[in-house]
């Protein structure tokens, strides 16, 4: 039998998706639930798939063919033979290991298995590295939805052992799940509908919220075409909003200068700024690299936390007593300059103030902080290797972006012999 897998392009969101230039504004009335690890996230999400009723609507970075994986293959597997249009959109190189047998099966279920640029190996290397679809969101019957950066692997639980990931997501339930489905249909290239219960595309939205009320979400994404910094800015407009704390815990940091001063400025006016970093990092580069930015940020106030219990996978942020954002964007060029990423803002004061007391527990309790005043032992060294770093990773989306594997290409795959 062969196994229909779709293709969607590198570069290029879905025709549809293409011509709307999806953009979505603040909406009220939600109930956001912070989930912290796979302890917290698996079992509400695959609570939710197994009472849809009507669709599944998922994409993940990651999927592997271990406990998470089996139990999730086998819920959309039920799913679809119970009638739910199932649809999964998977990354290809995070996903690349799936094996024919694991693919065959959803496929003959009835489950459309969408795979973002698979590649087969070259010398036994894959070698389509970079613009990755790296988005994790699910969306039940237009009901809920779930965003995060928390993927479908067992590293996500604490039994895994010393290299379990420590991560977040959110559970979302209200008018805020339909700009989600919306966005969820038309980047996997379903027709778009609008039907009783389901919100028509929003309008152009206000950067910032001004509500004094709780329970604001807007949902934010970067592609590769027409939002390529909404994330980033994000980021910057909220941090330039600050008057008493901001906390950003994320696995990989090395954003750009804007964004670096912004954090610098927010310090330098009295904002009590905390950074959570990997100092236990899955990828020591990512490590070597933040480092580079430690005097530039310390010299000005900012307190920087290095998480040392397991690997820190988060990408989280909160500012003030009501600002906070969850998402699958890492603050590093890979995401901010290649990768397709979505994040939710949230304008929730219960909400920012849960986020808060769970990453001043991880700063108090399992970090290092980092001395404001660092010896001066290989300075000259850490200045040359620190500005040639920056420099080469600030170009670096450029030039990646000469590479033959990020042609944009829609080619369907339907032999189950394709390596993917």
């Amino acid at each position: 039998m062969n196994v229909a897998v779709e293709h969607i392009a590198t570069d290029q969101p879905p025709d549809d998706a293409k011509a709307r230039d999806l953009d979505y504004g603040w909406q009220s009335g939600n109930q956001i639930e912070l989930l912290e690890n796979g302890e917290a996230y698996f079992p509400k999400v695959f609570e939710a798939m197994r009472a849809a009723q009507r669709e599944i609507l998922l994409e993940t970075f990651i999927l592997f063919e271990d406990k998470v994986g089996f139990e999730l293959k086998d819920i959309l597997i039920e799913a679809a033979q119970r009638g739910v249009k199932v649809v999964a959109s998977l990354d290809g190189f995070g996903c690349g290991e799936l094996s024919v047998s694991f693919l065959r099966e959803l496929a003959e279920a009835g489950v459309a298995v969408q795979m973002f640029d698979p590649a087969s190996k070259t010398l036994g290397i894959r070698t389509n590295w970079f613009r990755r679809l790296h988005r994790k969101i699910v969306v039940v019957d237009a009901a809920v939805a779930f965003i995060g950066g928390i993927n479908f692997s067992a590293d996500h639980l604490g039994d895994f052992g010393p290299e379990a990931k420590q991560d977040y997501a959110v559970q979302i339930v209200g008018p805020a799940v339909a700009d989600l489905h919306h966005f969820a249909l038309a980047q996997s290239g379903r027709q778009v509908r609008t039907r009783r219960g389901w919100r028509r595309r929003p309008q152009r939205p206000a950067p910032w919220s001004t509500s004094e009320e709780d329970g604001l979400v807007r949902l934010i994404y970067r592609d590769n075409v027409q939002h390529r910094d909404d994330i980033e800015e994000a980021y910057i407009h909220a941090l330039s909003k600050a008057r008493t704390r901001a906390v950003i815990a994320n696995a990989y940091f090395f954003p750009g200068y804007r964004l670096l001063r912004e954090i610098r400025n927010a310090a330098r006016r009295g904002v009590h700024v905390q950074l959570i970093m990997q100092g236990q990092p899955d990828v020591l580069l990512a490590k070597l690299a933040a480092r580079m930015l430690y005097d530039y940020l310390l010299k000005d106030g900012v307190v920087i936390h290095e998480y040392c219990q397991r690997p820190l996978h988060g990408k989280v942020a909160l500012v003030d007593d009501d600002w906070s954002t969850v998402g699958s964007s890492n603050l590093d060029p890979l995401s901010l300059a290649l990768n397709l990423e979505a994040n939710v803002l949230i304008r929730d004061r219960a909400f920012n103030q849960q986020l808060y007391e769970s990453l001043e527990a991880l700063a108090r309790n399992h970090c290092q902080t980092m001395p404001e005043k660092r010896k001066p032992r290989l300075w000259l060294w850490r200045l040359t290797v620190g500005f040639l770093v920056f420099h080469v990773m600030r170009h670096f989306p450029v030039l990646t972006g000469w590479l033959p594997a990020h042609k944009p290409r829609l080619k369907p795959i339907e032999s189950p012999a394709h390596d993917v």
